[in-house]
């Protein structure tokens, strides 16, 4: 999980600017989104807030809900503003510092560039060469899913050099699927039946985006 990637760092202040990326942190940003790498708790916990109501469950499996175990919490989350842009105090605990790990998945919170609002997150497993996204509740049906999918995808190819990236979804999830293929991918080999997290074994299909160059953005 995300939380397992939490260090000590050295707190920033200010949204991140696109194509402004260090080692180890990136943005980018669609027409409507706006993604970074996590900088305190406060984004790590809205953005998995954003995926862990039952609806999105359904589909992830991964138990995130136990961040915000109840709606009541995660719509306090998600009302919030990065680095308390929002202007309410931020916990002390959630304005603690993030840094990601090395070694671990690839990391954005999405946030909706309009009025700030966290929207969703987006994860790249750059070893698997897989990719996966979500997106809050109040942000979903409206045509952001294809361009979540579709900074997946230039985050895979041109900050993390690769040339080919993967994505999963459950035969009956159509709105991902939908929204995938709108974003570029095409129909890939896969595994008929994947376990997801929690334990359930679904029916998958899986697509694949590819670029014809890959550079790294740092």
């Amino acid at each position: 999980m995300v939380w397992s990637l939490v260090r000590r760092s050295r707190t920033r202040t200010g949204l991140p600017v696109p194509g402004r990326c260090e080692p180890g942190r990136h943005v980018l940003a669609t027409e409507r989104l706006l993604l970074f790498t996590p900088r305190t708790l406060l984004d790590v916990a809205a953005a998995l807030a954003a995926g862990a109501d039952a609806e999105a469950q359904r589909w992830l499996g991964n138990g995130s809900e136990r961040i915000a175990p109840d709606s009541a919490a995660r719509r306090a989350l998600l009302e919030r503003r990065p680095a308390g842009d929002g202007g309410r105090r931020v916990p002390r605990r959630l304005a603690e510092p993030f840094a990601p790990g090395p070694d671990e998945p690839v990391f954005l919170v999405c946030v909706r560039r309009s009025d700030l609002s966290y929207a969703g997150g987006l994860q790249v497993q750059h070893h698997e060469g897989e990719m996966g996204g979500w997106l809050a509740p109040r942000c979903r049906g409206q045509g952001l899913g294809t361009e979540l999918f579709r900074a997946g995808a230039v985050l895979a190819h041109t900050h993390l050099g690769m040339s080919t990236v993967r994505a999963g979804a459950e035969t009956g999830n159509t709105a991902s699927r939908r929204a995938l293929a709108r974003a570029g991918f095409l129909p890939a080999e896969g595994p008929r039946r994947h376990t997801l997290p929690d334990g359930r074994v679904v029916d998958s299909v899986w697509l694949r985006h590819e670029a014809a160059s890959d550079f790294h953005c740092t």
